[in-house]
């Protein structure tokens, strides 16, 4: 009786949508989509929101793989436009945010020197995400080689698998951290002060970051992962955004 009762509860949910999305979500989105999340839920009580969080390059492997997510935010466009390529996509991707570089040390600093303070003597690890999986890894590798200091600082050089393992080690292990901007602003980090703790990294010494989302095709029957689609095109979805230091496309 209670497999029949199951079976009827899916069959139902299946015409009508489901109610629940399954989110996969850039290391570098970790605080903000908790806010997002809890904005679209209250304009969507009866839905649900499940959120993976990882390198943009992992999650974009998971999915090639077969896992079920809805809508991808990637911390890049390449990753999306990637996927829109293979035939993994409803639609084509589309920039939600676009994102910078920070330079981030528990200790206070003299920052005046911008990027180059990494090159010093009294800086001896330096955490920076991988570049192969993370696209502020990425970032922040171009803006090591553009400020022609990658070859001096590259032994000091501590990976972590995302932007969010970066600020792990910045906070533990590192001297100094290239890190999300957006990061600094979540309420955990509020101890750490623009100018003292941390500075932005000079934007001409990297690519901008376009951040892409795309509704991925295991959402076509599912309303849930539509709607908060459409939620991340909306004027509180962007002031939630710039609210975390993200500049809007």
């Amino acid at each position: 009786m209670q497999r029949i009762a199951f079976v009827f509860f899916v069959c139902v949910a299946s015409l009508f949508g489901s109610s629940s999305a399954r989110v996969a979500v850039a290391a570098n989105v970790s605080y903000a989509i908790e806010a997002l999340k809890r904005a679209f839920i209250q304009s969507h009580p009866s839905s649900d929101l499940q959120i993976s969080l990882g390198s943009s390059g992992k999650l974009s492997a998971q999915i090639q793989n077969g896992a079920p997510y809805d809508i991808f935010l990637s911390a890049d466009m390449k990753f999306p436009q990637n996927l829109y390529k293979k035939g993994w996509t409803l639609s084509q991707p589309v920039v939600y945010a676009k994102g910078s570089l920070a330079l981030l040390s528990v200790r206070s600093r003299d920052f005046s020197k911008g990027i180059t303070l990494l090159a010093t003597p009294d800086i001896r690890k330096v955490a920076v995400a991988n570049p192969k999986t993370a696209p502020y890894g990425k970032a922040a590798l171009e803006a090591l080689e553009n400020a022609k200091i990658y070859m001096q600082i590259r032994s000091k050089l501590l990976y972590g698998e995302s932007v969010s393992q970066t600020l792990l080690y910045t906070l533990k292990a590192a001297d100094v951290g290239i890190v999300a901007t957006s990061l600094l602003y979540a309420p955990q980090m509020k101890r750490f002060k623009h100018g003292r703790n941390w500075v932005e990294v000079d934007s001409a010494l990297y690519t901008p970051i376009a951040q892409g989302m795309v509704l991925l095709r295991h959402a076509k029957k599912n309303e849930t992962a539509q709607e908060f689609f459409a939620f991340m095109h909306s004027d509180k979805a962007a002031k939630i955004l710039r609210s975390y230091g993200y500049r809007l496309p």
